[in-house]
């Protein structure tokens, strides 16, 4: 069974600048587990056949708007249903006022109410945006991760491979740092992949001989990013004699990481090789793929060509 992140209820306030308008005695507690947001709509009309509780409930102009439209007593009654059905919170939107019958309600059953200042549809997106990248499933992987011309490049490999060497020759470069020797990845959706460092190791790099250094203080803060998305993966490997290694660029190799498929390359060290440069030219090719072009697959076209073959048909001309 897959864990379960949760992010506290208080950190979602403090982030979103939310006014606290019912405080429960266990506010502090209070954990979000659901990335999902909900306008309780039907649930407000009566409906609570698939009600979820673990999503935060969105009250916004529509939905006062149809309160408003009910007789007191009956606006009434429907409030107090949907705080009986313990939602883990209560957030109007647009700063519409809160009905005294939500207030009295939430403080008997501890269900926290909230307020912002922000549309619906813009506290929403922000939430479930928020949401999806706190409560991602996620792994940690002993490489190194780094921006170079904007591509997000994990190092993997052995121990003593060279990849936090390599880190630092493309910090010195003009590129950046995320995370040296533990990078803790997350899939924030079906297509991408963040990588970061833990909190303790932030901004460290290890070098064998040196020690611990502060890529920040030498480098200065421009020299490191707090988080990247993954595009390629990158295993270095010692250079074995005789193995047949990728000359062209044709095989499409990739690692599955979470569920997600990325783009993978294996690179051999051996003494001589200047892997930045290696890895620079890596990440640029990289880019030009995801844009549609494939150097591979040109050079192969023109070499069917000049052997008389249709690239397209791969059919004697």
């Amino acid at each position: 069974m897959s864990q379960v992140y949760t992010i506290p209820l208080a950190k979602i306030a403090e982030d979103f600048r939310l006014e606290i308008v019912v405080r429960p005695d266990n506010f502090e507690k209070i954990q979000i587990s659901s990335p999902e947001v909900n306008r309780p709509g039907l649930a407000l009309a009566g409906f609570y056949e698939v009600f979820e509780p673990e999503r935060i409930q969105l009250i916004g102009k529509a939905e006062t708007k149809y309160l408003n439209s009910l007789e007191p007593s009956t606006k009434r009654v429907m409030l107090q249903k949907l705080v009986d059905a313990a939602p883990v919170a209560i957030i109007y939107t647009t700063d519409l006022p809160v009905d005294t019958a939500a207030i009295e309600r939430a403080e008997k059953a501890g269900v926290p109410i909230l307020r912002t200042r922000l549309k619906t549809s813009e506290i929403m997106a922000s939430l479930i945006s928020a949401l999806n990248n706190y409560l991602a499933p996620r792994i940690t992987r002993h490489g190194c991760l780094v921006e170079v011309y904007g591509e997000g490049i994990l190092l993997l490999g052995d121990s003593g491979v060279g990849k936090s060497e390599t880190t630092i020759e493309l910090i010195k470069r003009g590129h950046r740092l995320i995370a040296d020797d533990a990078v803790e990845i997350k899939r924030v959706s079906d297509k991408t992949l963040v990588g970061s460092a833990p909190e303790l190791i932030k901004h460290y790099v290890e070098l064998r001989g040196i020690g611990v250094v502060d890529v920040r203080r030498l480098f200065g803060m421009g020299a490191v990013k707090e988080t990247e998305k993954i595009n390629l993966v990158i295993q270095l490997e010692n250079w074995v004699e005789g193995k047949m290694y990728d000359r062209l660029g044709m095989d499409e190799e990739t690692i599955d990481i979470l569920g997600l498929q990325v783009p993978s390359i294996t690179i051999p060290v051996r003494p001589g090789r200047n892997l930045a440069i290696i890895l620079e030219v890596a990440a640029m090719n990289n880019r030009q793929k995801r844009m549609g072009y494939n150097t591979a697959e040109e050079f192969n076209n023109n070499l069917l060509r000049q052997m008389g073959i249709d690239p397209d048909s791969e059919k004697q001309l």
